[in-house]
């Protein structure tokens, strides 16, 4: 009999073993670029389908998003659904079949329920849109079961559980994904087709992050507070780079003729959680007198094998507006979205040295991508980007071709997040970047969404 997780100590496991770890000789050692001594293995790319047959595991809010997309995607059926509260299965299942789909299959007996779901033999793929400590146990699973896997941001959360995810994705030969919705955003597409067309010559800098005040999210309990909390308890790093850094690494070449080679991180005090707490909730409440490690502000600086840099910030314990701080230079112009989409390029721009808005720009580059898909996207999550994103999967799949991300793009990204940790509790010791690639990067493969933007 498979021994069953307790949520509550598995949550508290995972968090208090970061701490312990985010010191240890052990995982420095571990962040060595020899943890497979066998060559790179591509996935090979599989056979066109006619349908792709998807199994759900997580469908509360974004997972529910991701539904109603699928439905809308001509080939993909949701075949089962699976969530640890059964009326969240019973709402997606009604989805589904109010589409006029068949009614797929609940899993819901227990916290590690995915794993019937995973062995069905008539599921193709796998999404996981769990708390964060679940997603690489689903898509393990997946993988080792035959089936391809996409799972939500971040794809690990340590850099053993990198490693894991790029040994099964090369040894079963399955695609493993991360959902980088932002990769997929109106604006950050626009500049993409402009780098790619070398509108800003060559790159040498660029920022982004993730700053949004989550203050509110943390503390709720009835909804992403019961789990995100916790490892603002007991992590200190940045725990969400890949919204921004998704679109950057795209733009730098990033595992495609380019890769990380160092990084260091800094924390700023502590301060807005525990404020917020006392102001929401009173001085003497629990909530006051919970303890957080987590800074308000995290920097991280990379330096990558081509001599480009990239700042890469954390901001979400403090009151500000929401933004994902884009800026992409390079020696011919430099653009950024925030807080409202500007660009400058010598040579082009109408008033030398002076900022100008992307309006005209974006009528002209706009991505080929969005000029196909804007109509069906509308509506959809997170102005239309999580609809493309799902969209650009299942049609990969249909056609048997490679698709836009990989197991070595979703490791890269999340490994960010254990590095910072690491820096940061290293005395903002500067850090190489473990090589998931084993060389691989070297090779200038093109990126899929600027090859197949159809």
């Amino acid at each position: 009999m498979k021994k069953q997780f307790n949520r509550r100590d598995f949550i508290k496991s995972v968090a208090l073993t970061g701490v312990g770890l985010a010191v240890s000789d052990e995982l420095m050692a571990s962040m060595q670029p020899d943890r497979i001594t066998s060559p790179y293995q591509p996935v090979p790319v599989g056979e066109p389908m006619k349908k792709v047959r998807i199994g759900y595991v997580g469908v509360g809010l974004q997972g529910t998003s991701h539904v109603e997309n699928l439905l809308k995607v001509e080939g993909a059926e949701i075949v089962a659904v699976c969530d640890i509260i059964e009326s969240k299965v019973q709402n997606a299942q009604d989805m589904v079949e109010k589409a006029g789909f068949k009614r797929p299959e609940g899993y819901s007996k227990s916290e590690v329920d995915w794993q019937r779901l995973c062995e069905r033999s008539d599921v193709d793929l796998v999404y996981t849109a769990t708390p964060w400590q679940w997603h690489v146990p689903i898509c393990l699973a997946a993988m080792n079961n035959g089936k391809h896997v996409a799972t939500e941001v971040p794809a690990a959360i340590t850099l053993d559980d990198c490693w894991k995810l790029v040994e099964t994705s090369e040894k079963t030969g399955k695609y493993c994904i991360m959902m980088e919705n932002c990769n997929y955003d109106k604006v950050e597409m626009m500049i993409l087709n402009m780098v790619k067309k070398g509108m800003f010559g060559e790159m040498v800098h660029a920022e982004c992050g993730y700053l949004h005040d989550l203050r509110s999210v943390k503390h709720d309990m009835k909804g992403e507070g019961v789990w995100r909390r916790d490892f603002s308890m007991h992590h200190n790093g940045d725990l969400y780079p890949t919204h921004g850094l998704g679109p950057v690494m795209q733009c730098m070449d990033i595992n495609r003729g380019n890769y990380f080679d160092s990084m260091v991180s800094f924390g700023s005090k502590t301060r807005g959680l525990h404020e917020y707490a006392i102001e929401k909730f009173g001085p003497d409440s629990p909530q006051a007198r919970e303890k957080f490690v987590l800074s308000d502000v995290v920097t991280t600086v990379i330096k990558t094998m081509n001599g480009e840099t990239i700042v890469v910030t954390h901001d979400t314990s403090l009151p500000r507006p929401y933004s994902r701080n884009i800026l992409v230079q390079g020696t011919r112009g430099i653009v950024r979205k925030y807080p409202e989409p500007k660009i400058y390029i010598e040579g082009v721009s109408k008033t030398d040295d002076q900022w100008e808005p992307i309006n005209e720009y974006l009528k002209k580059y706009q991505h080929p991508i969005w000029e196909e898909l804007e109509t069906a996207s509308k509506g959809a999550g997170h102005g239309g980007m999580d609809y493309i994103e799902d969209y650009r999967l299942v049609n990969a799949l249909l056609k048997g071709i490679e698709p836009d991300m990989d197991v070595y793009d979703a490791v890269v990204m999340s490994a960010v997040r254990v590095l910072s940790e690491q820096s940061i509790a290293k005395g903002n010791k500067t850090l190489k970047f473990p090589d998931f690639t084993r060389g691989m990067w070297k090779n200038k493969r093109e990126l899929m969404v600027m090859t197949n933007p159809g």
